[in-house]
């Protein structure tokens, strides 16, 4: 099964919606051992399927738009931290303590890229807040990878040990991970179906998502990307932050596109909050599992105070097994899956040419949602979706089938690019990948300074 239609599978989607979709394939876009070209086209392909299929729903049109999926502007959009510029300037993407390290008996990656995550690091290796990468080094080297593994988590830090695939395969969050599939899909209750309004027959642009309202409690990078994409598609994005947990402001500018921001403390303004969710069609979340649910917001507990949501998670490790507690980001679940050995040498180990687990999670979780919207208005009802970037390196590495053929040149990304003026700046950034006949061509608002708009609906 190509990677396209096992995902279109795993949403629950019309196979025979499949033949709208046609792709533009560029060979040489995202080069790596594993198959990630494929896999991040089939999942911006069914994104826009998911998209087209709402939008069709909305109009009482009678076919489903056609889809259209190019490499280079997947490409371009797999790596769009990689293009953004603000005002000329070219963000860091990692800080100097987010990296591979030798230890005595093989090889940890860290993530230090937030200050939190930092001082834990640091604290969890007993050294001071202004250690050097040479001391960080010094001291790992030491010791071996699983005791720094297990150290720095114990101190809510973030380093993994370097696995093979054979031995991720035989620990237990991988046989947790395989056992589940690529994505998570429940009805909550049996809720009346909630009427989306009608969108006007041939509206220009068809935005599937107008008039939806998105809470949207995320960060880095999957569930941003997901709800930039609700953005991009008519939705109100509301993105809230608790006021003491700044984003990093080039990461915020990336996937703020189509958002509006704002701060709100779930303790000091509960009330805020319930008035929000009262009327909100969709709420996304990307905190571990369980952080959330002592707050009220598990999806039961958000549906029996706002039956017929739509509720949307996405975790690094699922929300299940030894790990299912665990933090985590891109980079660390390629280490521990075998992943950064497979794109590696003799020598080193490697990574996938782009945040490849991160993004395409993104946008299968916007495909779900916009799935579970479609669904919802045939036959209502709560819903659930369910994400993590582990299930996606599963995908990866044991389903996606590789390729074949030579397509079209890929002369790189400039085609894809595009500049705006915003609040934050002149923005240089990568345009949207997800494309069907009628859709938007480019989000209708650029990003917003962090926590800059009050907590309301539009």
């Amino acid at each position: 099964m190509t990677g396209i239609n096992y995902a279109w599978s795993a949403l629950g989607g019309d196979p025979s919606l499949l033949s709208r979709v046609t792709t533009v394939t560029r060979e040489s876009t995202l080069p790596a051992h594993l198959p990630v070209r494929q896999l991040a086209r089939a999942c911006v392909g069914v994104c826009a399927l998911a998209a087209a299929e709402l939008g069709a729903r909305r109009t009482g049109a009678a076919e489903v738009p056609r889809v259209r999926v190019d490499d280079g502007a997947v490409a371009t959009a797999f790596t769009s931290e990689r293009h953004l510029l603000v005002d000329g300037r070219a963000p860091v993407q990692f800080a100097p303590l987010s990296r591979f390290w030798r230890a005595a008996d093989g090889w940890v990656r860290t993530h230090a890229n937030y200050p939190h995550h930092r001082a834990r690091l640091l604290g969890a290796l007993g050294l001071p807040e202004d250690a050097s990468p040479e001391e960080v080094a010094a001291r790992i080297a030491a010791r071996p990878a699983l005791e720094v593994e297990d150290t720095v988590y114990g101190a809510g830090g973030l380093a993994v040990a370097l696995r093979s695939p054979g031995e991720w395969a035989a620990h237990e969050q991988a046989a947790e991970v395989a056992a589940r599939p690529l994505i998570e899909r429940r009805r909550l209750d049996a809720a009346h179906a909630r009427v989306l309004p009608p969108l006007g027959a041939g509206a220009a642009p068809l935005l599937p998502a107008a008039g939806l309202r998105v809470l949207d409690l995320t960060r880095v990078l999957a569930g941003p990307v997901a709800t930039r994409t609700l953005g991009l598609l008519g939705a109100d994005v509301l993105r809230l932050d608790a006021p003491w947990l700044p984003e990093l402001p080039d990461q915020h500018a990336d996937t703020g596109f189509g958002k509006r921001s704002a701060t709100l403390g779930l303790t000091t303004d509960r009330a805020a909050f319930e008035e929000l969710l009262a009327s909100a069609d969709v709420v996304v979340t990307g905190y571990r599992p369980g952080a959330l649910d002592r707050f009220g917001l598990s999806p039961e507990a958000l549906a029996e105070r706002r039956p017929g949501l739509v509720v949307a998670q996405v975790s690094a490790w699922g929300a299940y097994g030894p790990w299912g507690g665990r933090r985590g980001f891109d980079s660390l679940v390629q280490v521990a899956t075998g992943i950064a050995e497979i794109e590696g040498t003799a020598d080193r180990p490697g990574a996938l040419p782009a945040q490849a687990l991160d993004h395409g999670t993104g946008y299968l979780l916007a495909a779900g949602v916009l799935r579970a919207l479609t669904e919802r208005s045939h036959d209502g009802g709560s819903r659930s979706v369910r994400l993590a970037l582990a299930r996606t390196a599963r995908w990866l590495t044991k389903e996606v089938e590789p390729g074949s053929g030579t397509g079209e040149p890929y002369a790189g990304p400039d085609a894809w690019l595009a500049e705006t003026d915003s609040a934050l700046g002149r923005l240089r950034y990568a345009r949207p990948p997800v494309s069907f006949a009628g859709g938007p061509a480019d989000w209708a608002r650029p990003p917003v300074p962090w926590g800059s708009d009050a907590p309301r609906w539009a």
